[in-house]
């Protein structure tokens, strides 16, 4: 996408050294655009681990240079076991890290030694390169769920999304948001209400300004305003990401995404999952039971950062000395909630059948 009529994908190697990676650290937006350059493994540890690159996409593809920037120090295969084995680590319920770390070592373990770091990074330019052409297609095929909304009567066309599942989550284009860019881009009327999503408020923060900056019009709510805005008739459609799918259909996103569900199903909306192949677990099939749920610090909770009067951008506490919270990041919305799957290679029903008559190699 494009800065300042710059184009920048969300990870990308440094033009000049040719070694060095860098991204955008989402920690620090909207307020400022700061960029990092990553040089070692634990550098990208960190930026995971603190957030400082998110979305279920880019994390896979952002831990896929950070082993390339390992093997550079010790391309051993002990170093290489170890080093991918801390990286997957970093966060638990999003699919695409374990995913990208598989990939990466199912071509490096049969690589010779003395070829691992050009094959290393030679592999997680193919998964950025891969994740724009999946990311661009599902814009495609949710595009058409907007045009027909669109043809049937005037006005915008109101969707409602939750956290942030654009291009700054993904390498390019984004998931739930891809398709609201290329229907903008055509000229169709959008507006999207845009949850501000607690704790870490990265419908706020993030995706607010990925709209802002694209020209597309839309409001920052509550959370808890959306189902308020379904009763009447203010909801179009509901599409969201998502961090992992089941082979059954079920969806973990973003704390928050099973109440819109449930929201959308009671007012007859439709609610959207837009996701890549990447992104789908085959190996569970029960949501609720089988994913791994990331738990937090409290202090996500507790504190919340903005930008006063002054221009000083700070932490703020908001609630009583003593006060514990927990922390949840992620919840599962069942598959019978959700009206459909939006992938690269088209849209399906959330269900085991669905998906694989969409990837029957998964069979």
């Amino acid at each position: 996408m494009k800065i300042d009529n710059v184009s920048y994908r969300s990870v990308w190697v440094d033009a000049d050294d040719g070694w060095s990676v860098h991204i955008f650290d989402q920690t620090r937006l909207p307020w400022s655009l700061d960029i990092l350059r990553l040089t070692e493994r634990d550098q990208v540890a960190h930026a995971i681990r603190t957030m400082q690159v998110r979305g279920a996409p880019l994390i896979g593809a952002v831990a896929a240079y950070g082993l390339a920037l390992a093997l550079r120090h010790d391309s051993s295969d002990a170093a290489m076991e170890r080093d991918a084995a801390a990286l997957a680590a970093t966060r638990p319920t999003a699919v695409n890290l374990a995913w990208a770390i598989k990939r990466m070592l199912t071509r490096l373990r049969t690589t010779p030694q003395a070829d691992r770091v050009a094959a290393a990074y030679d592999e997680a330019g193919r998964i950025c390169d891969e994740d724009v052409i999946q990311n661009e297609a599902i814009g495609r095929q949710g595009l058409e769920l907007i045009e027909e909304i669109a043809a049937r009567r005037p006005g915008p066309v109101n969707i409602l999304t939750h956290c942030n599942a654009g291009w700054i989550a993904t390498v390019d284009w984004g998931t739930a948001l891809a398709p609201i860019y290329m229907a903008h881009d055509r000229g169709i009327e959008v507006h999207v209400w845009v949850d501000e999503t607690r704790p870490r408020n990265q419908g706020a923060s993030l995706t607010a300004w990925e709209l802002g900056r694209h020209g597309v019009k839309h409001t920052v709510i509550a959370d808890n305003a959306g189902g308020h805005l379904m009763q009447h008739g203010q909801v179009d459609l509901v599409i969201v990401g998502t961090d992992r799918v089941t082979r059954t259909g079920d969806v973990a996103n973003k704390i928050g995404t099973y109440l819109k569900a449930l929201a959308a199903r009671d007012n007859n909306v439709p609610f959207w999952v837009a996701l890549p192949s990447t992104t789908i677990d085959w190996s569970i099939s029960d949501g609720v039971s089988e994913i791994p749920i990331e738990e937090r610090n409290g202090r996500e909770v507790t504190h919340i950062q903005g930008r006063d009067a002054a221009g000083h951008v700070s932490s703020v506490q908001l609630v009583p000395d003593g006060s514990k919270a927990a922390n949840p990041a992620f919840d599962v919305t069942p598959a019978r909630l959700v009206t459909g799957l939006i992938t690269e290679r088209g849209r399906c029903p959330a269900t085991a059948d669905g998906l694989c008559d969409l990837f029957p190699e998964y069979v």
